[in-house]
Protein backbone atom coordinates (compact mmCIF):
# COMPACT_ATOMS: atom_id res chain seq x y z
CA UNK A 1 0.00 0.00 0.00
CA UNK A 2 1.61 3.46 -1.15
CA UNK A 3 0.08 6.81 -0.63
CA UNK A 4 -0.23 10.25 0.25
CA UNK A 5 -2.02 12.14 2.86
CA UNK A 6 -1.92 15.35 2.77
CA UNK A 7 -1.48 18.02 5.50
CA UNK A 8 -2.88 16.30 8.17
CA UNK A 9 -2.80 17.35 11.94
CA UNK A 10 -1.48 15.16 14.17
CA UNK A 11 -2.98 13.95 17.54
CA UNK A 12 -0.82 11.44 19.06
CA UNK A 13 1.19 12.55 22.20
CA UNK A 14 3.82 9.48 21.21
CA UNK A 15 4.76 11.14 18.26
CA UNK A 16 7.33 14.36 17.98
CA UNK A 17 4.64 15.35 15.79
CA UNK A 18 1.63 15.58 17.80
CA UNK A 19 -0.49 19.32 17.38
CA UNK A 20 1.54 19.80 13.68
CA UNK A 21 0.20 19.53 10.31
CA UNK A 22 2.55 17.55 8.12
CA UNK A 23 2.55 15.65 4.53
CA UNK A 24 2.85 11.29 5.46
CA UNK A 25 3.82 9.04 2.92
CA UNK A 26 3.33 5.69 3.05
CA UNK A 27 4.93 2.74 1.45
CA UNK A 28 4.66 -0.86 1.73
CA UNK A 29 2.11 -0.23 4.40
CA UNK A 30 4.87 2.14 6.52
CA UNK A 31 5.44 5.70 6.97
CA UNK A 32 8.71 6.19 5.04
CA UNK A 33 8.34 10.55 5.33
CA UNK A 34 6.75 12.55 7.40
CA UNK A 35 7.28 16.51 6.55
CA UNK A 36 5.59 19.77 4.75
CA UNK A 37 4.86 19.27 0.93
CA UNK A 38 6.03 16.45 0.40
CA UNK A 39 5.67 15.78 -3.53
CA UNK A 40 4.72 12.25 -4.13
CA UNK A 41 5.99 9.60 -6.31
CA UNK A 42 4.83 8.96 -9.72
CA UNK A 43 0.76 7.61 -9.46
CA UNK A 44 0.42 7.42 -6.12
CA UNK A 45 -2.63 8.00 -4.49
CA UNK A 46 -3.34 11.05 -2.49
CA UNK A 47 -5.34 11.22 0.47
CA UNK A 48 -6.22 15.50 0.48
CA UNK A 49 -9.70 15.54 3.32
CA UNK A 50 -10.91 18.97 4.81
CA UNK A 51 -9.45 19.95 8.37
CA UNK A 52 -7.92 16.08 8.32
CA UNK A 53 -6.81 15.59 11.34
CA UNK A 54 -5.06 11.66 12.33
CA UNK A 55 -4.41 9.80 15.57
CA UNK A 56 -3.92 6.50 16.40
CA UNK A 57 -6.42 3.95 15.60
CA UNK A 58 -9.37 3.48 17.94
CA UNK A 59 -9.87 0.65 20.10
CA UNK A 60 -13.40 0.11 21.73
CA UNK A 61 -13.31 -2.60 24.27
CA UNK A 62 -17.41 -3.43 24.57
CA UNK A 63 -19.40 -4.15 21.24
CA UNK A 64 -21.75 -6.78 20.01
CA UNK A 65 -22.50 -7.69 16.86
CA UNK A 66 -24.60 -11.10 17.60
CA UNK A 67 -23.30 -13.54 15.13
CA UNK A 68 -23.55 -16.29 15.32
CA UNK A 69 -26.54 -16.35 16.15
CA UNK A 70 -28.64 -12.81 15.78
CA UNK A 71 -27.54 -12.34 12.22
CA UNK A 72 -30.79 -9.92 12.19
CA UNK A 73 -29.37 -7.49 14.94
CA UNK A 74 -25.70 -7.45 13.22
CA UNK A 75 -23.07 -9.81 11.32
CA UNK A 76 -20.16 -9.78 11.78
CA UNK A 77 -18.61 -8.50 8.54
CA UNK A 78 -21.40 -5.16 8.84
CA UNK A 79 -20.51 -4.97 11.95
CA UNK A 80 -16.63 -4.05 11.33
CA UNK A 81 -17.48 -2.18 8.19
CA UNK A 82 -19.77 -0.29 10.29
CA UNK A 83 -16.57 -0.02 13.36
CA UNK A 84 -14.61 1.22 10.17
CA UNK A 85 -16.30 4.33 9.18
CA UNK A 86 -16.82 4.90 13.06
CA UNK A 87 -13.08 5.28 13.12
CA UNK A 88 -12.13 2.12 14.95
CA UNK A 89 -9.43 -0.31 13.88
CA UNK A 90 -9.80 -2.76 16.90
CA UNK A 91 -12.83 -4.11 18.65
CA UNK A 92 -13.05 -6.37 21.63
CA UNK A 93 -16.48 -8.16 20.68
CA UNK A 94 -18.54 -9.47 23.63
CA UNK A 95 -19.95 -13.19 23.31
CA UNK A 96 -23.66 -12.07 23.23
CA UNK A 97 -24.27 -14.41 20.45
CA UNK A 98 -26.12 -17.38 20.28
CA UNK A 99 -24.79 -19.66 21.39
CA UNK A 100 -22.14 -17.61 23.49
CA UNK A 101 -18.29 -17.98 22.74
CA UNK A 102 -17.37 -20.34 25.85
CA UNK A 103 -15.10 -22.89 23.13
CA UNK A 104 -12.10 -22.51 21.44
CA UNK A 105 -13.53 -23.45 18.56
CA UNK A 106 -16.05 -20.41 19.16
CA UNK A 107 -13.35 -18.12 19.00
CA UNK A 108 -11.30 -19.66 15.94
CA UNK A 109 -14.98 -19.39 14.40
CA UNK A 110 -15.61 -15.43 14.97
CA UNK A 111 -11.86 -14.64 14.45
CA UNK A 112 -12.16 -16.66 10.77
CA UNK A 113 -14.75 -14.42 10.27
CA UNK A 114 -13.59 -11.36 10.44
CA UNK A 115 -9.95 -12.44 8.56
CA UNK A 116 -8.84 -9.58 6.20
CA UNK A 117 -10.35 -6.82 7.42
CA UNK A 118 -9.61 -3.51 7.97
CA UNK A 119 -10.46 -3.91 11.58
CA UNK A 120 -8.98 -6.13 14.23
CA UNK A 121 -11.93 -8.10 16.01
CA UNK A 122 -10.54 -9.46 19.51
CA UNK A 123 -13.10 -11.80 20.63
CA UNK A 124 -14.03 -12.13 24.03
CA UNK A 125 -14.77 -15.65 25.08
CA UNK A 126 -17.81 -16.39 28.11
CA UNK A 127 -16.26 -16.40 31.88
CA UNK A 128 -18.79 -19.39 32.36
CA UNK A 129 -20.59 -22.25 30.21
CA UNK A 130 -23.28 -21.18 28.54
CA UNK A 131 -22.93 -17.75 29.82
CA UNK A 132 -25.16 -19.31 33.02
CA UNK A 133 -23.02 -18.43 35.93
CA UNK A 134 -22.64 -22.19 37.15
CA UNK A 135 -19.29 -23.68 35.98
CA UNK A 136 -16.43 -22.09 34.36
CA UNK A 137 -15.65 -21.93 30.69
CA UNK A 138 -12.77 -23.63 28.60
CA UNK A 139 -10.34 -20.49 29.35
CA UNK A 140 -7.47 -21.60 28.86
CA UNK A 141 -8.30 -22.97 25.71
CA UNK A 142 -9.89 -19.96 24.48
CA UNK A 143 -6.98 -17.91 25.55
CA UNK A 144 -4.88 -20.24 23.04
CA UNK A 145 -7.59 -19.85 20.20
CA UNK A 146 -7.22 -16.23 20.70
CA UNK A 147 -9.93 -14.48 23.28
CA UNK A 148 -8.26 -11.46 24.87
CA UNK A 149 -10.75 -11.80 28.23
CA UNK A 150 -13.31 -13.71 29.86
CA UNK A 151 -17.25 -12.43 30.25
CA UNK A 152 -20.64 -13.47 30.65
CA UNK A 153 -21.96 -10.26 28.79
CA UNK A 154 -24.05 -7.99 31.12
CA UNK A 155 -24.47 -10.87 33.55
CA UNK A 156 -22.75 -10.52 36.77
CA UNK A 157 -21.28 -13.51 38.78
CA UNK A 158 -23.50 -14.33 41.93
CA UNK A 159 -21.51 -17.10 43.52
CA UNK A 160 -18.73 -15.57 45.17
CA UNK A 161 -16.90 -18.12 45.62
CA UNK A 162 -16.64 -19.38 41.32
CA UNK A 163 -15.52 -15.60 40.88
CA UNK A 164 -12.31 -16.17 43.13
CA UNK A 165 -11.56 -19.49 41.60
CA UNK A 166 -12.00 -17.45 37.87
CA UNK A 167 -9.35 -14.86 39.36
CA UNK A 168 -7.39 -17.78 40.37
CA UNK A 169 -7.42 -19.93 37.62
CA UNK A 170 -6.71 -16.70 34.89
CA UNK A 171 -4.27 -15.40 36.97
CA UNK A 172 -1.86 -19.07 35.75
CA UNK A 173 -1.91 -18.08 32.16
CA UNK A 174 -2.34 -13.83 32.75
CA UNK A 175 -6.07 -14.06 31.64
CA UNK A 176 -8.13 -11.31 32.00
CA UNK A 177 -11.25 -11.47 33.85
CA UNK A 178 -14.68 -9.24 33.57
CA UNK A 179 -17.29 -9.16 36.36
CA UNK A 180 -20.28 -7.41 35.58
CA UNK A 181 -21.30 -4.61 38.17
CA UNK A 182 -24.71 -5.58 39.52
CA UNK A 183 -25.85 -7.59 42.47
CA UNK A 184 -29.19 -8.96 41.04
CA UNK A 185 -30.75 -9.66 44.09
CA UNK A 186 -30.51 -5.40 45.14
CA UNK A 187 -31.04 -4.31 41.44
CA UNK A 188 -34.32 -7.12 41.37
CA UNK A 189 -36.99 -6.24 38.56
CA UNK A 190 -36.00 -2.64 38.34
CA UNK A 191 -35.82 -1.21 34.94
CA UNK A 192 -34.02 2.26 35.56
CA UNK A 193 -32.04 3.79 38.30
CA UNK A 194 -33.96 4.18 41.25
CA UNK A 195 -33.98 7.88 42.46
CA UNK A 196 -37.01 10.61 41.69
CA UNK A 197 -37.25 10.09 38.08
CA UNK A 198 -38.33 6.77 38.63
CA UNK A 199 -40.71 7.24 40.99
CA UNK A 200 -42.49 10.12 39.18
CA UNK A 201 -42.77 7.31 35.73
CA UNK A 202 -43.34 4.45 38.31
CA UNK A 203 -40.95 2.71 37.43
CA UNK A 204 -38.82 -0.62 39.40
CA UNK A 205 -35.63 1.27 40.06
CA UNK A 206 -32.60 -0.27 40.01
CA UNK A 207 -30.07 1.35 42.84
CA UNK A 208 -26.78 2.50 42.65
CA UNK A 209 -25.98 -0.04 46.19
CA UNK A 210 -26.55 -3.02 43.57
CA UNK A 211 -23.71 -1.53 41.46
CA UNK A 212 -21.39 -0.54 44.50
CA UNK A 213 -21.90 -4.19 46.06
CA UNK A 214 -20.34 -6.14 43.41
CA UNK A 215 -17.72 -3.94 42.88
CA UNK A 216 -16.68 -3.83 46.85
CA UNK A 217 -17.13 -7.73 46.68
CA UNK A 218 -14.94 -8.15 43.29
CA UNK A 219 -11.95 -6.30 44.65
CA UNK A 220 -12.11 -8.07 48.41
CA UNK A 221 -11.71 -10.54 45.91
CA UNK A 222 -9.11 -9.71 43.64
CA UNK A 223 -7.22 -8.61 47.03
CA UNK A 224 -7.29 -11.81 48.27
CA UNK A 225 -6.43 -13.89 44.73
CA UNK A 226 -4.51 -11.56 42.91
CA UNK A 227 -5.46 -11.64 39.04
CA UNK A 228 -6.13 -9.36 36.38
CA UNK A 229 -9.94 -7.82 37.07
CA UNK A 230 -11.57 -5.65 34.68
CA UNK A 231 -15.08 -3.99 35.78
CA UNK A 232 -16.69 -2.78 32.74
CA UNK A 233 -18.99 -0.20 32.10
CA UNK A 234 -19.49 1.08 35.66
CA UNK A 235 -22.35 3.98 36.50
CA UNK A 236 -21.88 5.57 39.59
CA UNK A 237 -19.87 7.59 42.33
CA UNK A 238 -19.42 5.10 44.50
CA UNK A 239 -18.08 2.66 41.66
CA UNK A 240 -15.60 5.08 41.10
CA UNK A 241 -14.61 6.06 44.63
CA UNK A 242 -14.00 2.39 45.33
CA UNK A 243 -12.02 1.78 42.17
CA UNK A 244 -9.65 4.84 42.99
CA UNK A 245 -9.16 3.60 46.49
CA UNK A 246 -8.29 0.13 45.31
CA UNK A 247 -5.68 1.21 42.44
CA UNK A 248 -4.19 3.26 45.14
CA UNK A 249 -3.43 -0.02 46.91
CA UNK A 250 -1.97 -1.27 43.74
CA UNK A 251 -4.34 -4.20 42.81
CA UNK A 252 -4.41 -4.64 39.06
CA UNK A 253 -7.88 -3.52 38.05
CA UNK A 254 -9.13 -1.54 35.43
CA UNK A 255 -12.59 -0.52 34.21
CA UNK A 256 -14.29 0.96 31.61
CA UNK A 257 -17.64 3.53 31.38
CA UNK A 258 -20.17 3.54 28.46
CA UNK A 259 -20.03 7.09 26.50
CA UNK A 260 -23.82 7.41 27.26
CA UNK A 261 -24.32 6.84 30.57
CA UNK A 262 -21.41 10.52 30.70
CA UNK A 263 -23.86 12.04 28.64
CA UNK A 264 -27.03 11.49 29.67
CA UNK A 265 -29.39 11.33 32.75
CA UNK A 266 -32.58 9.18 33.77
CA UNK A 267 -34.68 12.13 33.39
CA UNK A 268 -33.90 11.59 29.28
CA UNK A 269 -36.49 8.81 30.35
CA UNK A 270 -39.35 11.09 30.62
CA UNK A 271 -41.24 9.89 27.76
CA UNK A 272 -40.58 6.12 28.00
CA UNK A 273 -38.12 5.94 25.07
CA UNK A 274 -36.57 2.64 25.20
CA UNK A 275 -33.57 3.84 23.11
CA UNK A 276 -32.56 5.26 26.85
CA UNK A 277 -33.12 1.53 28.41
CA UNK A 278 -29.40 0.75 28.95
CA UNK A 279 -27.54 -1.12 31.57
CA UNK A 280 -26.26 -0.48 33.79
CA UNK A 281 -29.38 2.39 33.96
CA UNK A 282 -28.56 5.88 33.02
CA UNK A 283 -28.08 7.66 36.60
CA UNK A 284 -27.80 11.37 37.88
CA UNK A 285 -26.15 14.17 37.39
CA UNK A 286 -23.82 13.55 40.83
CA UNK A 287 -22.97 10.33 38.92
CA UNK A 288 -21.88 12.30 35.59
CA UNK A 289 -19.42 14.08 37.42
CA UNK A 290 -17.74 11.82 39.13
CA UNK A 291 -17.24 9.50 36.81
CA UNK A 292 -16.11 12.42 34.40
CA UNK A 293 -13.74 13.19 37.42
CA UNK A 294 -12.84 9.82 36.86
CA UNK A 295 -12.04 9.58 33.52
CA UNK A 296 -10.07 12.61 33.75
CA UNK A 297 -7.42 11.37 37.00
CA UNK A 298 -7.10 8.36 35.27
CA UNK A 299 -9.46 6.00 37.72
CA UNK A 300 -11.75 4.84 34.85
CA UNK A 301 -8.88 3.65 32.68
CA UNK A 302 -11.06 3.67 28.84
CA UNK A 303 -14.11 4.56 27.51
CA UNK A 304 -16.73 2.63 24.96
CA UNK A 305 -19.28 2.51 23.00
CA UNK A 306 -21.02 -0.34 24.75
CA UNK A 307 -22.53 -0.65 21.11
CA UNK A 308 -25.38 -3.14 21.43
CA UNK A 309 -27.54 -3.81 18.23
CA UNK A 310 -30.86 -4.87 18.83
CA UNK A 311 -34.05 -5.38 16.24
CA UNK A 312 -36.86 -3.56 16.17
CA UNK A 313 -39.04 -6.27 17.91
CA UNK A 314 -36.88 -5.90 20.91
CA UNK A 315 -37.13 -2.34 21.34
CA UNK A 316 -40.57 -0.96 19.97
CA UNK A 317 -42.84 -2.87 22.96
CA UNK A 318 -43.64 -1.38 26.44
CA UNK A 319 -40.49 -0.01 28.72
CA UNK A 320 -41.03 -3.11 31.11
CA UNK A 321 -40.34 -5.53 28.13
CA UNK A 322 -37.81 -3.74 26.37
CA UNK A 323 -34.16 -5.41 25.87
CA UNK A 324 -31.33 -3.16 27.06
CA UNK A 325 -29.16 -1.71 24.76
CA UNK A 326 -28.18 0.83 22.31
CA UNK A 327 -26.03 1.02 19.07
CA UNK A 328 -23.29 3.30 19.82
CA UNK A 329 -19.93 3.60 17.51
CA UNK A 330 -21.35 5.74 15.19
CA UNK A 331 -21.81 8.20 17.56
CA UNK A 332 -18.95 7.29 19.99
CA UNK A 333 -16.32 10.48 18.53
CA UNK A 334 -18.92 13.06 18.46
CA UNK A 335 -20.87 12.69 21.79
CA UNK A 336 -17.08 12.38 23.68
CA UNK A 337 -16.06 15.28 22.11
CA UNK A 338 -19.21 16.90 23.90
CA UNK A 339 -17.80 16.01 27.04
CA UNK A 340 -14.00 15.85 26.20
CA UNK A 341 -11.34 18.03 24.57
CA UNK A 342 -10.22 16.64 21.35
CA UNK A 343 -6.72 15.64 23.34
CA UNK A 344 -8.79 14.21 25.80
CA UNK A 345 -11.04 12.23 23.43
CA UNK A 346 -8.35 10.46 21.48
CA UNK A 347 -6.58 9.57 24.16
CA UNK A 348 -9.94 8.25 25.49
CA UNK A 349 -10.26 6.32 22.04
CA UNK A 350 -6.59 4.76 22.16
CA UNK A 351 -5.65 4.80 25.81
CA UNK A 352 -7.44 1.20 26.52
CA UNK A 353 -5.02 -0.82 23.87
CA UNK A 354 -2.58 -2.16 26.29
CA UNK A 355 -4.90 -4.09 28.69
CA UNK A 356 -5.90 -6.10 26.16
CA UNK A 357 -2.28 -7.00 24.54
CA UNK A 358 -2.44 -4.47 21.50
CA UNK A 359 0.92 -2.69 20.79
CA UNK A 360 0.28 1.08 19.95
CA UNK A 361 2.10 2.22 16.87
CA UNK A 362 3.31 5.90 17.35
CA UNK A 363 2.69 8.12 13.98
CA UNK A 364 6.78 7.98 12.63
CA UNK A 365 8.86 7.38 10.66
CA UNK A 366 9.21 3.32 10.24
CA UNK A 367 6.00 2.87 12.11
CA UNK A 368 3.30 0.32 10.27
CA UNK A 369 -0.02 2.76 9.73
CA UNK A 370 -2.86 2.13 11.78
CA UNK A 371 -4.18 5.79 11.72
CA UNK A 372 -7.87 6.79 12.06
CA UNK A 373 -8.88 9.98 9.91
CA UNK A 374 -10.97 12.43 10.90
CA UNK A 375 -12.70 16.22 11.54
CA UNK A 376 -12.96 17.27 14.89
CA UNK A 377 -14.24 20.49 14.22
CA UNK A 378 -17.19 19.56 12.25
CA UNK A 379 -21.20 19.09 13.95
CA UNK A 380 -23.86 17.54 12.61
CA UNK A 381 -27.45 15.79 14.23
CA UNK A 382 -27.24 11.66 14.59
CA UNK A 383 -29.94 10.79 12.18
CA UNK A 384 -31.27 7.36 11.69
CA UNK A 385 -30.98 7.26 8.36
CA UNK A 386 -27.29 7.42 8.27
CA UNK A 387 -26.70 4.42 10.48
CA UNK A 388 -24.69 1.84 8.81
CA UNK A 389 -25.26 -0.51 11.69
CA UNK A 390 -28.05 -3.41 10.74
CA UNK A 391 -30.22 -1.95 13.77
CA UNK A 392 -31.29 1.26 14.55
CA UNK A 393 -31.82 1.35 18.44
CA UNK A 394 -29.91 4.37 18.75
CA UNK A 395 -29.70 6.25 22.36
CA UNK A 396 -28.21 9.39 20.55
CA UNK A 397 -30.52 9.88 17.35
CA UNK A 398 -31.47 13.50 17.01
CA UNK A 399 -28.26 14.79 19.34
CA UNK A 400 -25.88 17.48 17.58
CA UNK A 401 -22.64 15.89 17.70
CA UNK A 402 -19.56 17.48 17.39
CA UNK A 403 -16.77 15.52 14.96
CA UNK A 404 -16.92 14.21 11.74
CA UNK A 405 -15.12 10.22 11.40
CA UNK A 406 -13.88 9.90 7.82
CA UNK A 407 -12.49 6.67 8.14
CA UNK A 408 -9.63 4.50 8.89
CA UNK A 409 -6.21 2.81 7.16
CA UNK A 410 -5.22 -0.40 8.98
CA UNK A 411 -4.20 -3.76 8.29
CA UNK A 412 -2.59 -2.36 4.36
CA UNK A 413 -6.23 -1.42 3.69
CA UNK A 414 -8.08 2.32 3.34
CA UNK A 415 -12.02 2.56 4.07
CA UNK A 416 -12.86 5.95 3.95
CA UNK A 417 -16.74 7.05 3.94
Amino acid sequence: MNILIKSATIIDTKSEFHNTTQDLLIENGSISKIGSNLEPPHNIQEINLENLHISQGWFDSSVSFGEPGFEERETIKNGLKTAAYSGFTAVAMNANTHPVLDSSADISFVLSKSQNNAVTLLPVGALTTESKGLDLAELFDMKNAGAVAFSDYKKSISNPNLMKIALQYASNFNGLVYSFPQENKIAGSGVMNENIASTKLGLKGNPSLAEALQVARDIFLLEYTGGKLHIPTISTAESVALIRAAKKKQLDVTCSVAIHNLYFTDEALHDFNTHFKVLPPLRTQTDIDALIDGVKDGTIDMVTSDHTPLNIEEKKVEFDYAAYGTIGLESAFGALQSVFSLNETIALLTQGKSRFGIESAPIQVGSPLNITLFNPDSTSTFLLKDVISKSKNAIFEGETLKGTVYGIIANHQIVLK
